[in-house]
């Protein structure tokens, strides 16, 4: 059954609160992604048939609840089976009444989630990836081409990940934290604002201060690399007052650095756009051109976005209405699909703006 755009979005906001809630009330971070990804099929089955429950996060929290309690009574039913034949088992009972702990099944939980996807027992690449999964609420097949890996070795690392986990013993204990503003980089209906258009009056000057001095530190005591690379752009980026004031002389040489650091043709795309507004959209179409090939970026809807975007700065808008429209294709994520739809539709309708550089 084909879900509609916007139940589809709001499973995917649903699905990190419900594992948060799960795994903090449970603990078995893999059992409960588990269960997660079942109720969310029991909820596209239901919703679009019975209408969409009250409280969403409750109705999916009770749903992975019961498939858990369902588990752990089969699981201690096979236990005693077990015992009756070969005696005691060194495995403790199932504790079915912990399932029914109490807790608001609505808390949100992202923070204590985010933070146990990234347990120091994980490789910086898994925790990236679990993150991706677990917090952002991207399905495997999103992660993979982020990644630009098959799908199936995405799986297995994320699949691993869930196991060192458990392993590790690891669970939340940190106290609940305050609702934090909603964030700049998200519209009233979850819809894509991009850095350009953002209220940068939203930002969070404090914790920007904090970061750009972790930076500096960071810059002055260790050897430059990819990590301190990103973060000098990020920090060039948010010492702007505005787009039109951000240094992108600066940030196309911190691009250049990270590209001849890295064989990873998503940092090359971003350069494109970064000399595309230094320098002129034409100049950065020739940066776009030199990976145009690159069999890594086949099937990812970055290229033609990134392309749109110059053609419309060039006043290209045909090109650029074409290009947006094949990118909202190949997406996979909903808000980035609406934001590129609702820019080739600007364009068809002559609202876009024409910049020659």
């Amino acid at each position: 059954m084909r879900l509609d755009p916007d139940t589809e979005d709001l499973l995917r906001r649903c699905a990190p609160q419900v594992l948060g809630a799960l795994v903090r009330r449970h603990g078995g971070f893999a059992r409960c992604e588990d269960a997660v990804q079942e109720a969310l099929l029991a909820a596209a089955t239901s919703w679009p048939r019975h209408g969409l429950p009250d409280e969403p996060v409750a109705w999916l929290v009770s749903v992975a609840g019961r498939r858990l309690t369902d588990e752990w009574r089969s699981d201690a039913a096979r236990r005693s089976r077990e015992e009756a034949v070969i005696g005691p088992s060194a495995a403790p009972p199932a504790d079915v009444e912990a399932l029914s702990g109490s807790g608001d099944p609505a808390a949100d939980d992202t923070l204590e989630l985010l933070l146990l996807c990234t347990h120091p027992s994980l490789s910086e690449p898994s925790r990236i990836a679990l993150t991706l999964r677990a917090v952002g609420g991207l399905t495997t097949a999103e992660i993979a081409r982020a990644f630009l890996v098959p799908e199936t070795t995405m799986a297995q690392r994320i699949s691993r990940a869930k196991a060192t986990i458990s392993a590790a013993g690891a669970s939340f204990s940190l106290p609940g934290n305050d609702p934090a503003d909603r964030d700049a980089r998200t519209g009233e209906d979850g819809s894509l604002v991009t850095l350009a258009e953002q209220d940068r009056g939203r930002w969070d000057r404090a914790t920007i201060a904090e970061a750009t001095a972790l930076l500096e530190h960071a810059l002055a005591t260790a050897p430059l690399g990819p990590y301190q690379l990103q973060a000098a752009i990020a920090a060039v980026h948010a010492e702007a007052a505005s787009d039109d004031e951000t240094d992108w002389a600066q940030i196309v040489v911190l691009y250049g650095l990270l590209d001849r650091r890295s064989d990873n043709p998503v940092v090359t795309l971003n350069r494109a756009v970064a000399v595309g507004m230094a320098d002129g959209p034409r100049a950065g179409l020739a940066v776009l051109d030199s990976v145009a090939d690159d069999p890594r970026l086949r099937r990812s809807h970055r290229p033609d976005a990134v392309r749109a975007h110059l053609l419309e700065r060039l006043g290209d808008r045909p090109g650029a209405r074409d290009h947006y429209r094949r990118a909202a294709r190949a997406a996979l994520n909903q808000a980035e699909q609406r934001y590129l739809e609702g820019r080739a539709a600007r364009l068809e309708s002559g609202t876009g703006r024409r910049i020659v550089g």
